[in-house]
């Protein structure tokens, strides 16, 4: 009897093809018969190839990719995909996201004396009445118009951007450079996003996360710090500025990393979730009636669109993970959307099950660089969804979505959706 080949690997790099969609076939297809599958780093978008690197998509995988910080290095080659130009590594690895234990450990310390849950918690009134401010003006321009509206445009960018402003500290005449960073940063390769790449002498597209892209933001990571050392506030910033621990250079990447990693976390993962509701009606319709609870809605939301696809560690010595060996200095990079649809972890992965539990999904990482800002993430989406069920009896798409070209985050750019009378039946799942 013959034993069945196993298929060949597919491109799961190529940030286009998830401008159609996260390629969940192809990562079931990479969990079943190539759990670490070696990826072609090609030529794209105007960036030049790179040396490929090792796939990981089953959940026991990456779970053990993030919690073994001595194997997998976040300080080595940084965290994104895209080998960072030699010059700019030791800049880089200023950051907290990118060293590893034990200086990883003293950053995470002195930010979180800033990031505490009381403080996240103060801000629930407020991020309560912008969700519904926003809300209610995006029902009257539905209709007023045709009865349709773009949740994205509306609701969504600015609820967490105004979200994330006022728990740094940032004025509101400058609130318009938080979006406008995130944007440079993260969708640096979408067009729609990032607008036409700044290129180098040679006309290669300069790294977005280079000093040089980012001299403005720190620039102004510095006079926010002044002035809040003048006129001290409740708010993060207020608090780094005061810490005599925190060097110049540190406080200006705390300030890039929550300006561009709070912002973009929550949003991708908001109009996600509500994407993933106007496709589930009898979901949404569960939850509008309280047959089920927003908390454990929440994480499962999160599972089923998590707003971070994947992140890069360096193999800091040879290894062998899943079978496959992995020599020193190759690129790992761990897939979160896989891991979180991996049916070894959770029962029927591909239905949405707002009641799961327990629910281990991976969209917020795990081990020592599990996300800093998880807690205030959940808590605005809790209240912006209880605020979505108040205001909108039903969801339904006007038009498909408009997704983010890009391999790192899990972006929406667009999701009209026309508001709809309450489902009348509805049976419990």
């Amino acid at each position: 009897m013959s034993v069945p080949r196993a298929r060949p690997v597919p491109d799961v790099f190529d940030p286009r093809r998830y401008a159609a969609g996260v390629p969940y076939a192809d990562y079931r297809l990479l969990r079943d018969e190539h759990p670490v599958a070696w990826q072609d780093e090609h030529e794209v978008l105007g960036w030049p190839a790179g040396p490929g690197f090792w796939a990981v998509t089953r959940h026991a995988d990456v779970v053990r990719v993030f919690k073994d910080s001595a194997t997998y290095s976040s300080y080595l080659g940084a965290t994104q995909i895209r080998d960072p130009d030699p010059d700019d590594l030791p800049f880089i690895r200023r950051m907290m996201l990118n060293q590893d234990p034990p200086r990883h450990g003293r950053l995470r310390r002195l930010v979180s004396r800033a990031f505490t849950p009381g403080r996240v918690d103060r801000f629930a009134a407020l991020a309560r009445d912008r969700a519904r401010t926003l809300l209610t003006r995006a029902v009257g321009q539905a209709r007023n118009g045709d009865g349709t509206v773009d949740l994205v445009a509306a609701v969504t960018d600015e609820y967490a951007l105004l979200n994330l402003a006022d728990l740094l500290g940032v004025p509101e005449s400058d609130r318009r450079l938080l979006l406008h960073w995130t944007q440079r940063v993260i969708g640096y390769q979408d067009p729609d996003e990032a607008g036409p790449a700044v290129l180098d002498e040679t006309g290669k597209p300069v790294n977005p996360r280079s000093p040089a892209m980012l001299r403005d933001m720190f620039a102004y990571a510095q006079q926010l710090a002044a002035h809040k050392r003048r006129h001290p506030a409740d708010d993060i910033i207020t608090t780094l500025a005061h810490d005599s621990e925190l060097a110049p250079a540190e406080l200006e990447m705390f300030f890039f990393l929550l300006t561009v990693a709070g912002n973009d976390t929550v949003r991708s993962a908001a109009p996600g979730g509500l994407l993933a509701l106007a496709e589930h009606p009898e979901a949404y319709e569960l939850l509008r009636v309280g047959k089920a609870g927003l908390p454990s809605a929440v994480d499962e939301l999160l599972r089923w669109h998590p707003p971070v696809l994947t992140f890069r560690r360096t193999a800091a010595r040879d290894t062998v993970l899943a079978g496959r060996r992995i020599r020193a200095g190759d690129k790992v990079v761990v897939f979160h959307a896989s891991a979180n649809r991996d049916e070894r972890v959770f029962t029927a992965p591909d239905r949405l099950d707002l009641a799961r539990t327990p629910n281990p999904h991976v969209s917020f990482g795990d081990g020592p660089h599990v996300c800093l800002g998880a807690h205030f993430a959940r808590l605005q989406l809790r209240l912006l969804h209880e605020e979505v069920l108040r205001a909108l009896p039903g969801l339904r798409l006007a038009a498909p979505p408009q997704r983010l070209v890009s391999n790192f985050i899990n972006g929406i750019k667009s999701l009209p959706v026309q508001t709809l009378p309450a489902v009348r039946a509805v049976r419990a799942p």
